[in-house]
């Protein structure tokens, strides 16, 4: 089902926008939610958080991977060093740094974000860009790649997987290494 994963640079925003739609995926939020803080979340829009984004990616590097098929994007994995998104590293998440010097660390990475193309669910693509997203840290000189996804959804509502199942990075190797909140536990690869 897909045809490429690549990492999304300046040129791919039209493919980004098209896969985020009108309302700009996930209430609106364009994959800024681990981006702003939330007084300024409260105070954005769709329009300023898809401003916020196409201003980050088009200073790059890139921010994550798109996941195409037949030519559209059907799949977005958000993807790069802890400093890159802030909220991650909130002590009071579940997907805070082990120590707090990972916070800032270039080589300390992480996976916090998804968005599937609803007719591209369901057919693998998040193990898929999570395995493109190793081999993009690697090469990126990161020495480790942190995630803290989901142990279950709660059924027909998908949306608590914009941080992935804990399935698809046990399949990847990733290790768990503490659980702070209940179902939500933080996870590892060493690369």
């Amino acid at each position: 089902m897909t045809d490429a994963i690549s990492p999304l640079t300046p040129d791919l925003w039209p493919h980004f926008e098209d896969l985020f739609g009108k309302q700009g995926a996930c209430y609106g939020c364009w994959c800024t939610y681990f981006r702003l803080p939330p007084a300024t979340r409260r105070d954005s829009n769709r329009e300023s958080n898809k401003d916020h984004i196409k201003a980050r990616i088009a200073a790059g590097p890139p921010p994550g991977l798109l996941a195409f098929a037949d030519g559209q994007a059907v799949g977005w994995m958000q993807i790069g060093p802890r400093a890159d998104v802030p909220e991650f590293n909130n002590a009071g998440r579940g997907s805070a740094p082990l120590e707090l010097g990972d916070a800032i660390d270039p080589a300390v990475w992480a996976i916090s974000c998804f968005f599937i193309r609803g007719k591209a669910r369901g057919h693998g693509l998040t193990h898929r860009l999570v395995d493109a997203g190793i081999a993009f840290a690697r090469q990126s000189g990161a020495r480790m790649l942190e995630a803290c996804p989901i142990d279950q959804s709660n059924g027909k509502n998908t949306v608590s997987l914009f941080v992935g199942s804990t399935r698809v990075f046990e399949e990847a190797g990733f290790a768990r290494v503490i659980e702070r909140k209940p179902g939500r536990p933080l996870m590892r690869l060493e690369l």
